[in-house]
Parts: structure tokens; C-alpha cells; sequence
């Protein structure tokens, strides 16, 4: 961690007062994400052991910049030890805004916004950054080509059917996914193909999008970023939007370059099949061969996408082998029960006044992590925040301000985070966090809505956060 003090320290001319791991952000990278702060200034530091994947991240970053894609600026890297610094651009993810934004199918006109500005902005990444990036820096392949497909459908064999316990004909299989192999790359590819183009891999500040996690791109068709973003598995984008999406990437991509539906259209929906099937593998990975229970909760999803193509797309090929493969899975007891079990763990916040009762556990379970936040800085103290409480941005900034308190909440976010995974390991159901202090009013009420925050990134966890004191107050 001291490489990325050094680098902030370089950049800034200050020293980092504290670092705040950033565990909601790991995913299945193995990276390591921390924020780093000091006197008003912040950055976001990543180690990785992985040369090539941070030299593609890095060259691509500077490259997009030139273009004046939303993208983070580059502080600061020391390639020898695997770490850089860049810049902080929040917390809140396109997948996180949406669902704070949506009640079931029905998407808050904000969301839906939010949406069309990303697609708006993906024929920039393809098409007029991709003429002369530098594809040489590309790790592992320089192009989304046979190899690379071979690698992604070959995850979904081993990783996802045979783990599930879903039968093929090996060799049947291996001949469709030959054709369709041949299929994908009688598309046009030489596009750049962003990899990895969903929800949590866009922040959203002030309104406005800035992208992420591009270290994977590649030449590309440029059916595969779109059908990764509408059909993100999680994200659960109902059909007529993602209809909708679609048309108005296909407007905005026509002030780059001439676009002939019927043909990229003939090809979109079999680059919807192959970025299934190769998120399929990865949560099979994670999920069955690595035990993190977690990547099992986006399954359903995926199988509802399977679903409604089954009954709504005819491809222009025919793949009996990988369709029988993929009706077994959707008629799956073992798949059908990870779909019951979900939404998975529910995890309830509370604030409370230690001058008060504490929150009553209602599950049953007998409470959980109680953390005491009296000896922290208590703005209820000055005169300027009496009457405001921790949602307040003056209160927000405060607090944020005090290595005090970022070191307690670094603290609390190691032992809840240990303890949902272990959880959802176990298949329970429910976790109780509270947070007290003097009168439930500030500091426990900040502290609840960060560990909140933090939480709703997590897959397959439901978030439950209730302010004893403030409804009481009305506020």
C-alpha cells in the first residue's frame, strides 16, 4: 500500500491520510481497489499483479482521454510493483442507480436517461477511438477472434454445463460451436470491442457517465459491447427497453459510419447467445468450482434471458446440439433452485440513540454486529449541524473529512463484508447491522447509509436501511 501513498503523495504534494478499501468494487478481478484521501483531495489506487492487463488499461485510458471519452485521467503508475492511481469518480454505478430507480418493470424515466447517454457513448469507444488505438498493448488477444471464442465458449462447457450437471454430446457441441465460431466472425470485426460493457462498469457523476474496466478490449464486431449492456444479467432490463436502447444505438452509431440493420442485426442475436454463455462460465467458475455462492445469484438471470430468446429469436444458423444443451438447463431442478433461493441474503441497517432502546431483531436470529460511534467526532457538537442529520451533505462532508472515521468504517466494512460472504456461503437469509451513538442523529446515521452504499453493489444482497431517530423526527 505504500506505493500507492507514494503515488498520491507524488501527485497531490500531500500525503494520503487514509485508505479505504473498496471491496464492493473486486467483483471477480483479484484486484485490489482502495480510495485514497488527504485535505479535501481523493483517488482511486489499484494494485495487480497482472503487467499487461495494467499497461492495456493504462495506454487505452490516455488514448481515450485524447478523445475526450469519459474515462479516468491517470495520476500516477509504478508498473514494477503493479500499481497506479487514478481519478476518484464515485460511488455510484449504473447498476447501483437503476436499482434505486426502478419497482419491479417499471424504470424511472432517470434510469432510462442514464441508459441512452452510455449507448450514446459507445460508438465513440468503436469507432472513432478504435481507428488508431494501439491494439498492440491488447492482453490476452488483439481481436475478439477464434481463439478468443473458443476460450469464452469452452468456460461455459466446462465451467457452467458440466459443474451443473447438464448433459451434451461432446462432439455434437464442438461442431456447433465451430459453426457458430464462423458465424461471429463473418461479422465485420475490426471495431474496438470494449469487453466487459455493463452496468457496474459505469460510474455516474452529476448525471453523467464515465467508463471503467476496459482493460480487456480487443478488435471487435460491434454487436458484442451492446448485447454484453442490454443484456447484462443482473441489470434485468425488460424487453421493450432494451428494444428501445438498441434502435438509438443503431441512430447514434449512424453519425459514425453507415449502418445497414438487416446486417448487423443478422449477427446481434448469436452475439447475445456467446456473451451469455461466456458470463454462464465465469458465475459457473466462481460459483460451483470456487464456492463463492454469491456468483450463483445472477444465474437465474442469465436463464431468463435464455428463456425469452428460446421463444422470441430464431438464429439464422442451427446449433441443435448447444439448444439441447441450453432447453436441459432451463428444465434443471439443480439451476431451478438456485432461482427460488434468490433474492438470497437480506441484510437490515439501523441508526439508533443509545439514549433509546435498541432495534429489535424481527427475524428471529437474535441481532447481529452492534457498532458504537460515540467516540468518533460528533457534529452534533457545533452549532452548524444541530439541525441536520448524516444524509446532509455538510454533515457527509464532515465526516468524511476525519481519518477517525474512515478508519472505524474501514473496520466495520472488513468484518461485514467476511460476514455476508460467509453467509451467503451458508445460504442464510438475514444480517442485522446497527449503528448507535449519542442521538441517532449523525454520526450512526452516516455510518448506515456508507455501509448501505456499500452493500447494494454486492450481488445477491438486499438491502433493508432504517433511521430509528429520524422517523421519529420526520425527517
Amino acid at each position: 500500500m505504500n506505493v500507492l501513498k507514494g503515488l498520491f503523495e507524488q501527485h497531490f504534494q500531500l500525503p494520503a491520510e487514509h485508505v479505504q478499501p473498496l471491496q464492493g468494487q473486486l467483483g471477480g478481478s483479484g484486484r485490489t481497489i482502495v480510495r485514497l484521501s488527504g485535505k479535501g483531495s481523493s483517488a482511486i489506487g489499484i494494485l495487480y499483479s497482472v503487467k499487461e492487463e495494467n499497461v492495456a488499461f493504462l495506454e487505452f485510458s490516455r488514448h481515450f482521454r485524447r478523445y475526450g471519452l469519459p474515462v479516468p485521467e491517470i495520476y500516477g503508475e509504478d508498473l514494477s510493483q503493479g500499481a497506479y492511481l487514478e481519478e476518484d469518480l464515485g460511488d455510484t454505478t449504473l447498476f447501483e442507480y437503476l436499482g434505486k430507480n426502478r419497482a419491479g418493470n417499471t424504470i424511472a424515466p432517470s434510469a432510462i436517461e442514464a441508459y441512452r447517454k452510455v449507448v450514446a457513448v459507445l460508438p465513440r469507444f468503436q469507432v472513432e477511438a478504435g481507428r488508431d488505438l494501439n491494439y498492440k498493448v491488447c492482453y490476452p488477444r488483439a481481436s475478439f477472434d477464434r481463439q478468443s471464442i473458443s476460450w469464452d465458449l469452452n468456460y461455459f462447457k466446462y465451467y457452467f454445463l458440466r459443474l451443473a450437471g447438464i448433459p451434451f454430446n461432446e462432439q455434437a457441441l464442438e461442431q456447433d460451436f465451430g459453426r457458430l465460431t464462423r458465424f461471429l466472425l463473418s461479422a465485420k470485426h475490426d471495431y474496438f470491442l470494449y469487453r466487459d460493457f455493463q452496468s457496474r462498469n459505469v460510474m455516474l457523476r452529476s448525471g453523467e457517465p464515465y467508463f471503467l474496466d476496459y482493460q480487456g478490449g480487443r478488435k471487435g464486431a460491434l454487436q458484442y459491447d451492446i448485447a454484453s449492456l442490454l443484456y447484462d444479467g443482473k441489470a434485468d432490463l425488460p424487453p421493450a427497453l432494451r428494444q428501445e436502447l438498441l434502435d438509438y444505438y443503431l441512430e447514434c452509431l449512424g453519425g459514425f459510419i453507415k449502418v445497414e440493420r438487416d446486417a448487423f442485426m443478422e449477427h446481434y442475436y448469436a452475439y447475445v447467445y456467446v456473451r451469455i454463455l461466456q458470463a454462464l462460465g465465469a458465475y459457473g467458475f466462481r460459483g460451483f468450482y470456487e464456492r463463492k455462492a454469491h456468483f450463483l445469484q445472477s444465474v437465474p438471470y442469465a436463464l431468463k434471458n435464455l428463456r425469452w430468446l428460446a421463444q422470441t429469436v430464431k438464429l439464422p444458423i442451427a446449433l441443435p446440439a448447444l439448444m439441447d444443451a441450453l432447453q436441459s438447463m432451463l428444465a434443471s431442478e439443480k439451476l431451478q433452485g438456485l432461482s427460488s433461493s434468490t433474492p438470497g441474503l437480506t441484510v437490515r441497517i439501523f441508526s439508533f440513540s443509545f439514549h433509546r432502546q435498541m432495534p429489535a431483531d424481527e427475524t428471529g436470529n437474535g441481532g447481529g454486529f452492534v457498532f458504537d460511534a460515540r467516540s468518533l467526532p460528533n457534529p452534533g457538537r457545533e452549532e452548524q449541524f444541530k439541525q441536520l442529520t448524516g444524509k446532509d451533505a455538510a454533515v457527509i462532508d464532515y465526516l468524511s473529512r476525519q481519518p477517525s472515521v474512515h478508519q472505524f468504517l474501514a473496520g466495520v466494512l472488513s468484518l461485514v463484508d467476511a460476514s455476508v460472504s460467509n453467509f451467503q456461503s451458508r445460504a442464510f437469509k438475514n444480517l442485522m447491522v446497527s449503528f448507535g451513538c449519542t442521538g441517532g442523529q449523525h454520526r450512526s446515521v452516516y455510518l448506515a447509509e456508507q455501509l448501505a452504499k456499500h452493500l447494494r453493489a454486492t450481488s445477491g444482497v438486499e438491502v433493508i436501511l432504517r433511521h430509528i431517530e429520524l422517523e421519529k423526527m420526520g425527517k
